[in-house]
């Protein structure tokens, strides 16, 4: 049985389109999207995670943002809040149904399709020489990367603004939705091809 996530939204008519993702990207829903932890310690568990919750999951831990003058290091002051990122991303689903007209989990789903990359590279030692090559990103780390995307581009957005990080995340999913090149996700999916197209 399929809950409304958050109690407003269904997830039983989210489409998604890319065939890949299809059986690694979680739609299913819980009315409050958290599992205390249940399969942190299960291989893959992550799976069973629904895309809201990793989402928010993200949100905690945004990483190093950078700007010209400083840079600021935001790895440990949301980390462990999930309430409080819960509350972000529920508040941005929000906007996004305002802004859209139309269920905001599917605006999420088409911009983890946008923003996921197909292909990366790696480090490869060859005779004391290291070499980067070109490798197929699994579905599973496709999957992941497009939400850090995601959530990297709403605090990037706003980091030193005053626009709030609920506006900034459902402005990023919009734009990631629509494919947008110039967000911050679609835009470190398009960097990730080239430099593994130039590593050919």
């Amino acid at each position: 049985m399929d809950f409304k996530v958050f109690g407003k939204w269904e997830t039983s008519s989210l489409l998604v389109r890319d065939i890949g993702l299809k059986a690694y990207l979680n739609t299913g829903g819980n009315i409050v999207p958290h599992s205390y932890g249940k399969y942190a310690k299960v291989k893959f568990g992550n799976l069973h995670y629904s895309m809201v919750e990793r989402l928010a999951n993200k949100m905690m831990v945004t990483g190093h943002l950078k700007d010209n003058r400083t840079h600021k290091k935001i790895s440990g002051r949301d980390s462990g809040k999930k309430q409080k990122a819960l509350t972000s991303v529920r508040k941005a689903l929000e906007i996004i149904e305002k802004k859209t007209s139309e269920n905001p989990l599917q605006v999420l789903v088409r911009a983890v399709e946008y923003s996921a990359p197909i292909e990366e590279t790696t480090r490869i030692r060859q005779g004391g020489i290291i070499a980067h090559r070109p490798v197929n990103v699994s579905p599973i780390r496709r999957v992941d990367l497009a939400l850090r995307f995601i959530s990297h581009g709403a605090s990037s957005r706003a980091f030193k603004s005053r626009q709030s990080v609920e506006t900034s995340l459902a402005a990023e999913i919009i734009a990631a939705g629509n494919g947008d090149q110039k967000c911050y996700a679609v835009s470190k999916r398009d960097e990730l091809e080239r430099v593994a197209a130039s590593a050919r």
